[in-house]
Order: C-alpha cells, then sequence, then structure tokens
C-alpha cells in the first residue's frame, strides 16, 4: 500500500471527494483517505504523479511519504493546528469582544460608548463592518479552502462557513450603505441598525475556529497510543568497535554488529543474546508486566528495558525491520485502512454539502414567499449553512478505530487492518488450533513402550536418529529425552517427511519409520496389546508415536504437550460471551477429545491435514463468521481462509503474515480480550454514526424554522455555529472514552448471552462415525438430512473424519439419526 499526506481537507465531503477522484485514477484498485490523520492509502499500479495530479484536479494537495523517513518519527503525528488555532482564536476574540460590545452591549443593553459614536450609528455600522472584516481576515483560510471548493464543484465544510459568513457580511454591508444614504436624505437611518448581522459574520468563525480547536486537541489525544510507541524507540547505541565501545546513533546500526546492553538502558535493536544473563522488561511490546529471562540464544527486542545484567548481543533486525517499527507501521496502517461500517457515512458525505446549500436557498425562499422580511429569511439559511456539520460524520468511524487500535496495541494485540478491528466484534465461532495455541508446544515424553523382544535403547536410538532430522515439536521433545538418556547418534539416509503422518528414512539400507497408527500400520503388523496400551494413554491426551524398521515394529513413545495455564479460561469466557469454541488439529482423536475436555472446547475437529484445515474453516464460514487461532507454517491457509487470522506472536512468520491480528504476548486470554475491545469500538462507531446523523436531521429543520409555528422555537445563526463546533468535539471526545476501556472485563455478557449458555449446559452432543462422505459437498447432504430432524439444533458433518458430531436440543432416538444419515445415501459405521 502506498501511503500519501493529503492537504486542505476540512470535512468528510473532502475526503469522499479525494477518494472518488483517486478511484477514477487507472490502475488504482482501492482507495482510503483517512480524515483524522489526513493520510492516504493506495493499492495497485498506478504512477504517483496520476495519483498526486487526481487529487490536485479535486482541489486538495498531496505529497507521498517519505520512503527513508524511520517508521518510529513521530513527526508526522506532531500537532502543528492546535497552536495556530489557538493564536487565531485569540486574536478572533479580541475583535469579537468589541465587536459584541458595540453590537449588543450598547444596543440592547445600553452599555456606555465614547460621544463621538454614542450618536454616531454610521460611526458605530463602520466600526463593527472594520472589526467583522478583521475577525474574517485572520479565519481567511475558511474562505480560500471553501470559495475553492465551490470553484471546483467540490464544495467543503469550509464552504458551508464562508457561505454563511459571506451572507450576513454581504446583508450587513448593504444594509449599512442604505443607512448611509438615508443620513443623507435628512433620515438617522437607526432602524437599519437592526438589519446589522456583523456580529453574526465575525462570532460564526469564532465560534468555528474554537470547535475547530477543540476537535484538533482532542483528534491528537487519539495518536496518544502511537505516538507512545515510538517515542520508546532508543535514539542511539553502544556497539563493539574494533574491540571498543562505541555510542552511535541508532541509524548507523547495521545487521550483524555486536552491541552491549548495560543494566536499566533499553535494547536498541532486535538482536540474539551472544553473552551475558539478564532479565528484560518486554511491556512496551507484550504488556506483560513480569520480566522475561534472557541468557546465550535468546532473542531481545528493541525499546525493551534490560534489567540488572549485561547482555552483549548481535544485531539481527535494525531500522524498520525490527519488532518495534512493525508494531507501529500496523497500528498506523490500520488507522489508514476504512471500516466497511464507515460506507455509509461515505456515501451521506459525498452529497451532504451540495444538498444542504440547496436547503439553504430553498428555506430563504420559502420564507420570503411566506411574507417574512429577506433579514430574517437570511437568517434562517444562514443557520441551516452553518449548523449542519459533515465533519462528525467523516470522523465518526475513523477517531474510535485510530483509539481502539491503539488500545490494543497498548495490551499487546495488534489489529493490522480496520475491517480486521470490526469483524472481530461479530465473530460466532472461534477455531483454534492445539499445539501451541492451546497447549505451550513444548511436549515432553511421558511413557516407551517397546514392543516383544526389543530394548529400549534399541527402540530410543532409532526413534533419536528419526526425529533428529524433523523440525515438529513432537520430535524435538523425542531429542531432548534421548539426548538426556545418554545414547549415541546414528546416521540415516533418504530422510523424508510426511505431512500429517510420520517420517521415513532408511537405516542400513533398511526402511526406517516413525508416525501415527494410521501411517505405522501400512509397513508392520501391531498387535492388540500394543493397541490397547496406546488407547489407553490417548484418551489421557496423549500423543503415541510408533516406530518400525524392517516391517518389524519397535513399539511407541508417548507424548504429551502442557496445556497453558490461561487456555481453559480463555475457553470459559469464549462461551460465556455466547460464541462456540472448536479445536481444529492434525493429532488423532482421542489425544485431541482429551486435550479439548481439559481446556473445556465442546467441539473437536480431529485428524485434518495441513491442506484440509483450510476447507474445514470454508465450511465452518457457513455457519457463522469465524476467528482462526492458529501459530505454525500448516496453519496459514486457515488464517488467511477466516473471517479473521489471529496469529500467536511467538508463532512462525509466516502466520503472522498470513493473519489479521497478532496476539504479541502468545497467550489465548487475548483472543477474548481482543472481541471485547472490537466489540467496544463497534459500540463507539455506532453511537458517533447515530448522534452525527441525528444532530443534522434535528438541527437542519431547527435551524431552517421548522418549529417556529408549531413550538416557537427559533434559532440564531451564532448558535448554529456553536452547535457545529460542539458536534465534531463530542464525537472525538466520545471515541476517546475507549482509553478507559477494560478489555479484561466482562463487560459483554448480556442476558441473552447467559441464557443460551444456560440452555446449552441441558443440549446432548453425539458423534456419528459415517462411511462414503468423500467432499464438503457430501457433508452439506449429510448435514441437511440430520438438521430437518426435530430435535436436532445442529449437525456437523467432516469427511476427513468419517463422521457427524450433532446437538440435540431434546431427546432424539438414535435410529432415527441413523435412518435420515442412511436415506441420504451414506452408511452408519
Amino acid at each position: 500500500m502506498k501511503q500519501f499526506n493529503v492537504t486542505g481537507m476540512s470535512c468528510a465531503a473532502c475526503s469522499a471527494r479525494v477518494e472518488k477522484a483517486v478511484n477514477a485514477v487507472a490502475g488504482v484498485e482501492s482507495c482510503s483517505v483517512n480524515l483524522l490523520t489526513n493520510s492516504m492509502g493506495v493499492t495497485g499500479t498506478a504512477d504517483d504523479d496520476a495519483i498526486i495530479a487526481a487529487v490536485v484536479a479535486a482541489g486538495y494537495g498531496a505529497t507521498p511519504n517519505s520512503k527513508d523517513k524511520k517508521p518510529t518519527d513521530n513527526k508526522k503525528l506532531k500537532d502543528s493546528q492546535t497552536p495556530i488555532l489557538f493564536k487565531r482564536l485569540i486574536v478572533s476574540l479580541v475583535f469579537l469582544c468589541l465587536l459584541m460590545y458595540l453590537s449588543m452591549g450598547h444596543m440592547m443593553w445600553g452599555w456606555p460608548l465614547p460621544k463621538a459614536l454614542a450618536h454616531n450609528h454610521i460611526a458605530q455600522g463602520l466600526l463593527q463592518l472594520l472589526l467583522s472584516s478583521a475577525v474574517m481576515v485572520v479565519n481567511q483560510s475558511f474562505f480560500i479552502n471553501g470559495f475553492k471548493g465551490l470553484v471546483k464543484k467540490a464544495p467543503n465544510m469550509d464552504t458551508l462557513i464562508a457561505m454563511g459568513s459571506t451572507a450576513a457580511f454581504v446583508y450587513s454591508t448593504y444594509a449599512l450603505f442604505k443607512m448611509i444614504f438615508a443620513n443623507g436624505s435628512g433620515h438617522s437611518g437607526a432602524e437599519y441598525m437592526h438589519e446589522f448581522y456583523f456580529e453574526s459574520a465575525a462570532m460564526i468563525l469564532a465560534l468555528i475556529t474554537l470547535g475547530k480547536l477543540l476537535e484538533s486537541k482532542a483528534k491528537g489525544k487519539t495518536t496518544n497510543a502511537l505516538k507512545g510507541l515510538m517515542e520508546l524507540a532508543p535514539k542511539t547505541a553502544v556497539i563493539i568497535e574494533n574491540g571498543k565501545e562505541k555510542q552511535v546513533p541508532i541509524e548507523e546500526v547495521k545487521k550483524g554488529d555486536i552491541f552491549i546492553v548495560k543494566p536499566g538502558a533499553s535494547i536498541p535493536v532486535d538482536g540474539i543474546v551472544i553473552d551475558g544473563l539478564s532479565s528484560v522488561n518486554e511491556s512496551a511490546l507484550t504488556g506483560e508486566s513480569i520480566p522475561a529471562e534472557k541468557t546465550v540464544g535468546d532473542s531481545v527486542f528493541s525499546a525493551t528495558v534490560n534489567g540488572s545484567g549485561f547482555l552483549r548481543c548481535e544485531a539481527v533486525a535494525v531500522g524498520e525491520d525490527t519488532t518495534l517499527s512493525k508494531i507501529i507501521k500496523m497500528v498506523s496502517d490500520a488507522a489508514a485502512t476504512k471500516a466497511p461500517i464507515a460506507k455509509v457515512a461515505d456515501k451521506v458525505s459525498g452529497i451532504f454539502v451540495p444538498t444542504v446549500i440547496i436547503i439553504a436557498f430553498i428555506t430563504a425562499i420559502v420564507w420570503l414567499f411566506v411574507g417574512q422580511s429577506f433579514g430574517f429569511a437570511l437568517a434562517r439559511a444562514i443557520s441551516v449553512l452553518v449548523i449542519s456539520c459533515p465533519c462528525a460524520l467523516g470522523l465518526a468511524t475513523p477517531v474510535a478505530i485510530m483509539v481502539g487500535s491503539g488500545m490494543g496495541a497498548k495490551n499487546g494485540i495488534l489489529f493490522k487492518t480496520a475491517v480486521s478491528l470490526e469483524h472481530t466484534g461479530r465473530t460466532n465461532i472461534v477455531v483454534m488450533d492445539k499445539t501451541g495455541t492451546i497447549t505451550k508446544g513444548e511436549p515432553i515424553v511421558t511413557n516407551i513402550i517397546t514392543a516383544d523382544g526389543i530394548e529400549k535403547n534399541r527402540l530410543i536410538t532409532l526413534a533419536y536418529a528419526l526425529e533428529n532430522k524433523s523440525e515438529h515439536p513432537l520430535a524435538e521433545a523425542v531429542v531432548k529425552y534421548a539426548v538426556e538418556y545418554g545414547v549415541e547418534q546414528t546416521d540415516i539416509t533418504n530422510f523424508s517427511a510426511v505431512p500429517g503422518k510420520g517420517l521415513l528414512a532408511k537405516y542400513n539400507e533398511k526402511l526406517l519409520v516413525g508416525g501415527n497408527l494410521k501411517y505405522i500400520s501400512e509397513f508392520c503388523h501391531i498387535n492388540e496389546n500394543i493397541k490397547v496400551q496406546a488407547e489407553q494413554m490417548e484418551a489421557n491426551g496423549k500423543t503415541v508415536l510408533y516406530f518400525c524398521y524392517d516391517s518389524n515394529l519397535l513399539g511407541f513413545i508417548a507424548v504429551c504437550d502442557v496445556i497453558k495455564e490461561e487456555s481453559e479460561a480463555a475457553c470459559a469466557e469464549l462461551k460465556e460471551m455466547g460464541i462456540r469454541t472448536v479445536m481444529l488439529t492434525g493429532d488423532n482423536e482421542k489425544t485431541a477429545k482429551a486435550i479439548a475436555k481439559s481446556a473445556g472446547i465442546s467441539e473437536v475437529i480431529a485428524g485434518v491435514l495441513p491442506d484440509g484445515k483450510e476447507s474445514v474453516i470454508k465450511n465452518l464460514k457457513k455457519q457463522g463468521r469465524v476467528v482462526m487461532v492458529g501459530d505454525g507454517i500448516n496453519d496459514a491457509p486457515a488464517l488467511t481462509s477466516a473471517d479473521v487470522g489471529m496469529a500467536i506472536g511467538a508463532g512462525a512468520d509466516i502466520a503472522i503474515d498470513a493473519a489479521d491480528v497478532v496476539l504479541m504476548k502468545s497467550r489465548l486470554s487475548d483472543v477474548p480480550a481482543a472481541i471485547r475491545l472490537s466489540k467496544a469500538t463497534l459500540r463507539t462507531i455506532h453511537q458517533n454514526l447515530f448522534w452525527a446523523f441525528i444532530y443534522n436531521i434535528i438541527g437542519i429543520p431547527l435551524a431552517a424554522g421548522a418549529f417556529i409555528h408549531l413550538l416557537g422555537w427559533e434559532m440564531n445563526p451564532m448558535f448554529g455555529a456553536a452547535a457545529m463546533s460542539l458536534s465534531s468535539f463530542s464525537v472525538v471526545t466520545n471515541a476517546l472514552r475507549l482509553n478507559f476501556f477494560n478489555i479484561r472485563k466482562k463487560s459483554f455478557l448480556n442476558k441473552s448471552n447467559k441464557n443460551k449458555n444456560n440452555k446449552e449446559k441441558e443440549k446432548m452432543e453425539i458423534t456419528i462415525k459415517i462411511e462414503g462422505m468423500m467432499c464438503p459437498h457430501c457433508e452439506a447432504h449429510v448435514k441437511k438430512a440430520l438438521e430437518a430432524i426435530d430435535g436436532v439444533e445442529l449437525a456437523v458433518p467432516s469427511h476427513q473424519n468419517n463422521q457427524a458430531v450433532v446437538t440435540l436440543n431434546k431427546e432424539v432416538p438414535v435410529e432415527k439419526l441413523h435412518a435420515a444419515i442412511t436415506e441420504a445415501g451414506y452408511k452408519v459405521i
């Protein structure tokens, strides 16, 4: 995605206009303009110059983001607008106070004036003209941008303000000249003083500037989380050069450099410890408050803080390749993308300003037609122009997305896009990989059973030779045990790994095989005694690895993976939120069910090969929105296929790249936390959109005078400007409340979910073994047949496992289920 800075935008109509112009450029696939950060993200093959030309033609400015700018450079996020607006407001208020004293204080309440002015109405009028002109000059940007947009046929919020203020000023000037001519004819012209709207012309500008100031200040706070991350980046590093310590700017550190970290210092870049022992506080990146122990071979990350030890490290990632820079880029990219929920506001914003201008003209004409004075009709039209606020519509979504993604980053949950932040909160099903996600992914050997006539030492030796070539976590457990046991390493040839099944090699020119029961049965006979022992261990959640050599069974090694401490609590939270939990694993069904039972997961889809996980996810998507949580290379297709893919931060790089959300703490408890944060962000967006629409729906008719005869309500243009100023400020302030949201608090357990959970406890779940299902179409046939039976709430067939898991909400005869499957053309085993 190419990033651009856009200048000249003042409201949602501007961002909609820029998007429309850029999307029309040949080669542009998508364009997303963010009013909050005045940025634009463009995907496609279009040339930068063509994109910039389209923005300029639409009446705005654009520059590409500098590629050599550091990711941790926060100058772009520096609040440069607030000081400018503050100066403008102060100068405007000085002139406005004098103007209000003259126009209202003297005329309405009789406040004293110098003798030269007290009875000279023309002098008072001329002074009001000069004071209001001064305020207009100070706030000239409204007129420049507003009328520029009108000329370019791209009216915006500034156009409404400029038209309202100009109309009030021009009519007041006209009334002043009428007074001068009347005075020349012998009349005092005092009656024309009541037709002056100089104070309205100036007050509108001052109030809008006040609103812009408050909005700018609040908008600055929405990027606090991102600025906080950028400020964590160390500015210098101490490297070893020619055997001596040398402090250099962080930009000069290169990959492969040796750097040292003294006690209490921040780690400058990502690296690997080559000497030393210390504890490192990684809370800046992961949110985890407990320091992590680091020794030789461990990874350290930029912006984390060294404890009391001394570390010597080798740099492995610098600049924008560091973990901190990637996190900052993810948060920035999330803010640059647009959530689907924003589309409604975008459509309205595109036609909002022209519609308001038309309504203002119609308002003036109608009031003139019914016999009101020109001044009264003009006041109503001005009120319509200045009360209408497209800005609130444009800010409703991006401010909430920025704060929500920032909150996630602070808690170790990284949303890559606004779409993923929105979709996460609408989750119905959470699918979890077993190894490394629910479990620690650090299995240990628990049992070794040898076949008749085979010595334990021989089984371990040959298993070690085979598993030493594999990178699977289960293989690591066998290798670790063998090393501790003290067996010697044996050379093998022609090694190959069969995904989801096992390992194959040659030892002394004879076949050596390791793997699961189904795979090993192809190479040797397994007696019943061994099978019974293996089944008992699988029932307790252990994974059994069989080994055979030269078509003779050697025995099996049982390996057990430990469940993460927070897995059970996380699954319980998901159930309480009314979310269905599913374990998806390539492990055998008995082991998977034992792990699932310990973790509190009710549904298991086991024995699925890596290429089958994607089809399972696609099938589950037919039943609701699916979140897939995984950590391995084999999970990447499923992560991509799911509505939202969540990767464990400690997982493989390909899984992290494929995912939409990254859980930096590598804890399953962050899944319900991410869902809560997404729900809270969605709720804030809905609130913002509701108030933005309601404000305009009520405000415009009120300003037009629709309630004057009905309720006696009449709006002064100055009050309209004040309302407009506060509308945007209120939307931004409402989004800032997300900063105080506790993502760990179980706040989204509503009554319906609790009732749903109580009903679920009364449900029955049975598994039926089926023969004959060959593809997802077969699954669909079986599903349709079973769910047609009264009492069957849900049926989840799996052609990979040759089974269907059926959920019943009342008692149903098993024979009836079997009959439905048989009638569908399949066989019940």
